[in-house]
């Protein structure tokens, strides 16, 4: 029987595996549960205990900022998804997207994290998440002059320049969703005395959105309060939601002008007329690509189910084989044998 082939995608949030063979997309949230020391729960399961759990109950993300701080618990967590599918079985193929811009030593511990595991891979590549993304917007990688990708995940923003096949300047931003719901909690603290956790500072992100023209709008959070402890609901306007997430906006705004800047001037002029796609989980928050768009000057698309997009670059990276072959690489140096 042929091998399998699997495209991962590990977020700080979730875990998202492409299958070949039975051509699925999974889901799962990169987080795990501990209790006394032992693994308690994992997953979309832990994940369900989050702000939840007792105190003898720790919830712990493995992934922070595009690199692995917990790797045992990481491991742990990939193998048992990929276990629980029943198409799984050891010694498939698997090609991993991974940031470019992140030192060498971040890259080995995600090759790493599948090569030495339980899973037994045949073998193992990686693709620059850019590269991937591109792919995923249904730009031809090959043939484009100049596009540029902002993939805005939870933990991270990844800024990418593209043209012929390959990546012209990128940059890592440590921010993203999760930074814009600290921001968020340290506000509503800060003005109402109340104190709320990361799904429901995620709650009001989503719903107040960037641009719409309401200003007096305002939804009810629940929380505790600050000096009391006592569990609380109240009104939080639209107007802190904004003010509390300009910062980072305009963060997000220099950083993608920086990057315009420096760019060669035949690929800045391609830049100029095809724009910038915008990919990642944060892309589908309202109002997003208006205001960058405003703010930089570029034209700015949201891809289709942006929070996919990753995983729709290595579906059609490992359907087309030959065609893609030459943008992936082996850290051990080794010739991917593709699935045959």
């Amino acid at each position: 029987m042929a091998r399998n082939v699997y495209g991962l995608d590990l977020g700080t949030y979730e875990i998202k595996v492409f299958d070949y063979k039975n051509t699925k997309i999974w889901k799962e949230k990169n987080v795990i549960s501990i209790k006394q020391e032992e693994i308690f729960a994992i997953g979309d399961e832990a994940y369900q205990m989050f702000e939840k759990s007792p105190p003898s109950i720790q919830v712990v993300f493995p992934m922070q900022s595009g690199a692995i701080v917990r790797f045992n618990y990481m491991q742990h967590l990939l193998v048992h998804l990929l276990n629980s599918k029943e198409s799984m079985m050891k010694g498939a193929e698997y090609l991993i997207a991974v940031p470019t811009d992140v030192t060498e030593v971040e890259k080995r511990a995600l090759y790493d994290l599948v090569l030495h595991s339980a899973l037994k891979p045949k073998t193992v590549r990686m693709v620059e998440r850019g590269i991937v993304d591109t792919i995923g917007c249904g730009v031809n990688v090959w043939d484009t002059k100049g596009v540029f990708v902002a993939n805005i995940g939870s933990g991270t923003t990844e800024l990418s320049i593209l043209a012929s096949g390959g990546i012209v300047l990128s940059r890592l931003l440590k921010i993203g969703g999760e930074s814009l719901d600290l921001a968020i909690i340290n506000a509503v603290r800060q003005y109402h005395d109340l104190i709320i956790g990361p799904l429901t500072a995620g709650m009001l992100r989503r719903q107040f959105g960037i641009f719409e023209q309401e200003t007096d709008k305002t939804v009810t959070a629940s929380g505790r309060h600050l000096v009391s402890g006592l569990p609380v609901a109240k009104q939080i306007p639209i107007g802190l939601i904004r003010t509390a997430m300009k910062e980072l906006l305009d963060e997000w705004v220099q950083a993608i002008q920086a990057m315009v800047g420096r760019t060669p001037p035949d690929v800045h002029q391609a830049i100029l007329a095809n724009g910038m796609h915008l990919t990642g989980g944060v892309g589908n928050m309202h109002g997003f690509s208006t205001y960058l768009k405003e703010r930089t000057g570029l034209p700015v698309m949201v891809t289709e189910s942006p929070e996919l997009c990753t995983m729709t670059g290595l579906q059609t990276m490992i359907s087309n084989q030959k065609e893609y072959k030459n943008l992936t690489y082996s850290m051990l140096g080794e010739d991917y044998r593709w699935l045959r």
